[in-house]
């Protein structure tokens, strides 16, 4: 009987443990990982993500409208794990002072504009909101509606007047947040 009961128990953590590497390999093939990372005018700035793609859906709306990603609501700017942005030295965050380092970034959209935070969590899931009281910066920062949408969501850095853009596109959305040397 014991024998039995150790054959079910292997056979049922083997079953977990291939249904979690199944999901895992699913989730990594929807949204793959992406990394952009730049040096320029003294700065290193590297943020490494993942890259959902738009696949016929509504990305920024209403609830109602059924948006994947609402108004007022928590994006981890991506999928999978947290984005995380490291920079090299201190740095002015669309203006706003910070120290080197690195941060969990996480947005909140709106029609026009998008809530960006940095948050001193770091190694969590994406998809779990952070512990907001550890949230060092917020600041807003304009959107563009695209007239050609992007399917796959992209991170870009170029260098800048002083500094580095790291430019957000996905669907029909683009922002900027200037990233400068203090």
């Amino acid at each position: 009987m014991k024998k039995k009961i150790l054959i079910g128990v292997v056979v049922l953590v083997v079953a977990l443990a291939l249904g979690f590497v199944y999901l895992n390999y699913r989730n990594r093939t929807l949204s793959p990982p992406g990394k952009t990372e730049l040096t320029a005018n003294g700065l290193t700035v590297s943020i490494p993500y993942s890259r959902p793609s738009v696949r016929g859906r509504l990305i920024f709306g209403s609830e109602e409208q059924g948006a994947l990603q609402p108004y007022g609501k928590y994006w981890r700017l991506g999928a999978n794990e947290s984005t995380e942005l490291t920079v090299n030295k201190d740095f002015l965050f669309n203006d706003q002072p910070m120290k080197a380092g690195t941060y969990r970034m996480y947005a909140v959209p709106a029609a026009n504009e998008f809530d960006i935070a940095l948050n001193s969590e770091l190694g969590k899931w994406g998809a779990m909101e952070p512990d907001y009281s550890l949230d060092v910066l917020h600041t807003k920062v304009p959107t563009e509606h695209l007239s050609s949408p992007v399917e796959q969501y992209t991170i870009t850095l170029i260098e800048a007047d002083g500094g580095i853009d790291a430019v957000f596109e996905w669907s029909d959305v683009k922002f900027v947040v200037p990233i400068k040397a203090q």
